[in-house]
């Protein structure tokens, strides 16, 4: 005899309906399984397979695919969610120099995840890594202290600073998504499929590199940082020029970067120069101390503001190794204490039995000698963060003169107060370096330069020259109504430093 079918009930019958329904849970889940839109048709354009052993992701553009458009920056800007004025990929136009008939080619361009990336061998914290399975560059936004020392370092005008954050922030190819086998904001944007990611030999690219080839004409040397993108698809004139090229709008100014250098250099001087002489410590007069150290704490504490997360300042160490900013802290940090320590030759009590020693140790000649190799390593430390950026006026020939000037100056015009011959000797080293910066700015290589001084930065310049004539009059009269005229001169000069300076880029367009 046959078991009897069990009756359905009406929970059976609600069930079953349940499972008939399509609810906003089950086609969210439904939609996550499906491929992404359009997937067929960008997943042409990037690499399904990781990169093998020497190999890593790039960026490859057809140059006669791009319109300029600005798809691609829109997709970047919307899928990061950048500031308003923030931008991690642009457009620019190369022109073609000498070549008839008349030549033109916009340029898209992005982070280049160099073979030898500058941000990161120059980022005092470590805020960057280079993948050793894809080779791209990100940045570490958790690390970052927002000194913005990898913008002066990377020739591409890559890392771009985020105000609102207080950090740099940069393109990272989109790692995240190419990881799940989809297309860079960029790439999948493009309507002309103008930008796509490849793989390249690491090797075969920095060899290009390393003979600047394998780039752009037009664009900056490839031998700095051995980019990886590659510009395919036509044909770029080598005498191709930016049309940025002639524009001379100034840089930023810096001020708290000003600041800091002109102060740090002239306490070096001060501290240099009331010692000369063969003067005895215990007899530099406190007034010369604390102005020493005044004008370098002012110095360090300007300098904060140039941070956008001072508090993680104390992560330099962590670039010890690789970068001049690391090292420049450390010396400045050391520098403070030797500078510090004359004012126990003052204090207005005695020290206790087991500090009894200290006045004779600060007191020696020997002390003396580690404070001076201290004092000017710091400055030497100073001028090699710029000097080691792709940026002309930085150069070391240009640099060092003007920092060292500055500790000479207020070195020799400390000791106006020993020997009437340091008042001569502040009048010629003032004279040389005004003199020098003049003969400097003659050199071809400097021509832009030349033309934003002599030009939008005339006012500026006109007012260093002005304090300093006025600073060397006052010499003859007073040497302390000298000083703060000397100090307005050597802060003029450094805004100069800054505010002329050619940052090397990637083309740009004609400015509006």
């Amino acid at each position: 005899m046959s078991a009897l079918a069990p009756e359905r009930t009406l929970i059976d019958d609600l069930l079953a309906d349940q499972q008939r329904l399509v609810t906003p849970v089950a086609e969210f889940a439904d939609r996550h399984d499906r491929e992404p839109d359009l997937a067929g048709h960008y997943r042409r354009l990037i690499p399904l397979s990781k990169p093998d052993a020497g190999e890593q992701y790039a960026f490859e553009v057809a140059l006669d695919k791009c319109t300029s458009c600005k798809a691609c920056v829109a997709a970047c800007h919307s899928q990061n969610g950048l500031d308003e004025e923030e931008s991690w990929r642009d457009v620019g136009l190369l022109l073609g120099g000498e070549e008839k008939p008349g030549w033109q080619q916009t340029i898209t361009s992005a982070c280049h995840h160099c073979g030898d990336p500058e941000c990161l061998n120059g980022c005092p914290v470590q805020a960057y890594e280079k993948s050793p399975e894809n080779g791209i560059v990100r940045h570490l936004d958790d690390q970052c202290i927002g000194c913005s020392y990898c913008i002066f370092k990377c020739p591409f005008d890559v890392p771009k600073f985020s105000k609102k954050r207080g950090i740099v922030r940069k393109c990272d190819m989109c790692h995240d998504r190419l990881a799940e086998g989809e297309a860079p904001a960029c790439v999948q944007a493009c309507p002309t499929e103008a930008i796509r990611i490849v793989k390249v030999e690491r090797k075969e690219k920095d060899k290009l590199g390393q003979r600047g080839l394998g780039f752009l004409p037009g664009a900056p040397s490839p031998q700095i940082t051995l980019p990886t993108t590659r510009y395919t698809g036509r044909e770029v004139p080598t005498t191709a020029v930016a049309a940025d090229e002639d524009n001379l709008t100034p840089e930023h100014a810096h001020w708290p970067l000003v600041l800091m250098l002109v102060f740090t250099q002239a306490a070096v001087g001060l501290f240099l120069g009331s010692r000369s002489g063969g003067v005895p410590p215990a007899s530099i007069p406190l007034l010369s101390t604390v102005l020493s150290l005044g004008l370098f704490s002012t110095g360090l504490i300007a300098a904060t503001l140039h941070l956008g997360q001072p508090l993680k300042a104390w992560r330099f160490f962590l670039g010890l190794r690789t970068s001049w900013l690391s090292r420049e802290l450390l010396a400045f940090t050391i520098l403070g204490g030797f500078l510090t320590a004359p004012l126990l030759n003052h204090l207005p009590f005695a020290l206790p039995a087991f500090l009894a020693f200290l006045p004779g140790l600060i007191n020696h000649p020997a002390f003396f000698a580690l404070s001076a190799v201290t004092a000017l390593g710091a400055v030497f430390t100073s001028a090699k963060i710029y000097e080691t950026t792709p940026r002309t006026l930085w150069q070391a020939e240009f640099t060092f003169p003007r920092f060292f000037g500055t500790v000479a100056l207020f070195a020799a015009w400390s000791a106006t107060s020993l020997s009437p011959v340091a008042t001569g000797l502040t009048l010629l080293i003032l004279a040389g370096k005004v003199t020098l910066d003049g003969l400097q700015l003659r050199q071809d290589k400097l021509s832009r330069e030349r033309r934003l001084i002599t030009g939008p930065l005339r006012p500026l310049a006109l007012f260093r020259l002005a304090t300093a004539g006025l600073g060397a009059l006052a010499l003859l009269l007073s040497p302390s109504l000298a000083f703060p005229l000397l100090l307005l001169s050597e802060l003029a000069e450094r805004a100069l430093y800054f505010k002329a300076v050619r940052p090397l880029k990637m083309p740009g367009f004609l400015p509006a």
